[in-house]
């Protein structure tokens, strides 16, 4: 088996993911109860002292809700972040057991090989993750206002993307929300919208063509995430990116494979 990966929740009210190998079992945040990652854990077949590490992409409550109590259960997970973000929770983390990342460190939990990058968002020091096992590549960027060059050189060699779709943008524009709050939202250090995403995707696969130099080349798999409870919802990301790149003459399920994580509950696992 190569990389294995479930998303347990991904919304703007709680995140969490799981990526496994054979050996080696990582949890990238904990913004949800203890007891729905339990439950989640427990129907991948695997207990909390199985997990061998846990990533903190930022200190933000719908990413680190339950860290205090996973940092107990998972009493064999050393617990990565950067060093901003580790100042902040590190109240919640038990033990001696945190392990401050710099961003673009390459570094192995078991037989899984993470590089950190740098997300652009309202936080100390929030980190993206790469997971890479067997020469296969899982890639996460949410909670992002925009997409750096570094972002982006990972996110093409990705072959599953875990891609921020938050909100679309007249939804918000014209939405309950207060100004100030709309405004840190579309700015750069706030959250990509399903119109970024999507153009972010046509680059991405255009970038792709480019180094196959017309070669066939595996199709990557995108999983939409963060979308918002309020400014969004599955079906309104989905459409938008699929005319975006449809405008750029690219399709679904011959270019690329998409899907959007499940906000509430446990979604599919899917093998990368």
């Amino acid at each position: 088996m190569a990389l294995q990966f479930c998303s347990f929740a991904s919304g703007s009210s709680g995140n969490c993911y799981l990526v496994k190998s054979d050996k080696t079992a990582l949890l990238i945040d904990v913004g949800i109860t203890g007891k729905r990652i339990l439950d989640g854990l427990a129907e991948q077949n695997l207990s909390p002292e199985q997990i061998d590490g846990i990533l903190i992409t930022h200190e933000h409550t719908d990413h680190v809700k339950s860290l205090k109590m996973m940092s107990k259960k998972a009493s064999e997970a050393r617990i990565y972040s950067s060093a901003g973000t580790l100042a902040r929770i590190m109240d919640k983390i038990q033990g001696d057991r945190a392990r401050a990342v710099a961003v673009g460190e390459r570094f192995a939990v078991g037989d899984i090989t993470v590089i950190s990058f740098r997300l652009s968002h309202d936080a100390a020091e929030p980190v993206g993750f790469s997971l890479i096992h067997e020469g296969r590549q899982v890639t996460v960027v949410t909670d992002t206002g925009c997409i750096s060059e570094e972002m982006f050189r990972h996110m093409v060699r990705a072959d599953l993307l875990v891609l921020e779709a938050n909100h679309e943008v007249n939804i918000l524009k014209m939405g309950s929300y207060p100004y100030h709050l709309k405004r840190r939202i579309l700015g750069d250090e706030g959250h990509l919208s399903n119109e970024t995403a999507g153009e972010c995707l046509c680059r991405i696969l255009k970038t792709r063509q480019s180094l196959a130099g017309g070669a066939p080349r595996q199709m990557p798999s995108v999983l939409l995430a963060h979308l918002s409870r309020e400014n969004n919802t599955p079906s309104q990301a989905y459409l938008t990116i699929r005319n975006i790149l449809f405008e750029e003459d690219f399709y679904i399920d011959k270019d690329l494979k998409l899907d959007v994580a499940p906000r509430d509950e446990t979604g599919s696992c899917m093998e990368v």
